[in-house]
């Protein structure tokens, strides 16, 4: 899976003004990105209702005026975080798998190795637990967030779990349910790592890596239709 961003905003024109200097041009240019990253860090340290669009304009260096250049509202300025760290990356996502060689079984702990490393392992997985904390009291948000995440991604999982089944290698099982079988541990590293493992970090006891592997297994053990090969290293994609 290519781990490259979506497309940042492109930086708003001013007619008729003088042509900037190099540095100043590659400054504005840069200023969408910024914005971005200073707006993820803060909307998964203090949540959507407690960030403010003034802090999110501070921490990256520009004043509130600017911010809204680029983003008209704290509702688009998250959008554009999400798009940005997750939902803009579906398209390659999507055509590595369509790519892929291996088995089924290997293509599914492959997704799971590479998305922690590329989503979860990172700062943009504290979006889903911001998501779970507050959608009930931001609808819009929780709208947007089940159209371009949710549901782009189960449908990712549904087709390796539809590949799996098409070659003989997993059993015939309801999808609208096994997707969950999938998403489960995902959810369940983010919301740990964004609550009580930002406490006390090694309170689980247990690294992704293995976490993973582990449940992958069990997973797979379920699946599929004969015995699954070890893999040769748990921590290996």
């Amino acid at each position: 899976m290519n781990s490259s961003p979506a497309p940042l905003p492109a930086a708003p024109s001013t007619p008729g003004a003088p042509a900037d200097s190099a540095r100043r041009s590659r400054r504005k240019d840069a200023r969408p990105g910024e914005l971005l990253d200073a707006a993820l860090d803060l909307f998964v340290e203090k949540g959507f209702a407690a960030t403010r669009v003034e802090e999110v304009a501070a921490r990256a260096g520009v004043s509130k005026g600017t911010l809204f250049l680029y983003f008209p509202s704290k509702l688009e300025l998250f959008k554009a975080v999400v798009r940005h760290n997750i939902a803009g990356r579906f398209d390659e996502w999507r055509e590595e798998m369509r790519d892929f060689d291996g088995s089924s079984c290997e293509l599914l702990r492959h997704c799971f190795t590479v998305w922690w490393q590329r989503i979860g392992a990172t700062k943009a997985s504290g979006i889903t637990k911001l998501i779970l904390s507050e959608a009930g009291n931001f609808p819009e948000l929780a709208q947007f967030y089940r159209q371009e995440v949710i549901a782009v991604g189960q449908e990712l999982i549904r087709n390796i779990l539809q590949r799996g089944m098409a070659s003989g290698e997993f059993r015939a099982i309801d999808l609208d349910y096994a997707i969950y079988l999938v998403i489960a541990p995902m959810i369940f590293l983010m919301t740990w790592r964004h609550s009580i493992g930002m406490c006390v970090p090694d309170a689980l006891g247990l690294t992704p890596e293995e976490f993973i592997a582990v449940q992958v297994d069990n997973l797979l053990l379920g699946l599929c239709t004969r015995p699954v090969p070890a893999p040769t290293s748990y921590c290996t994609p």
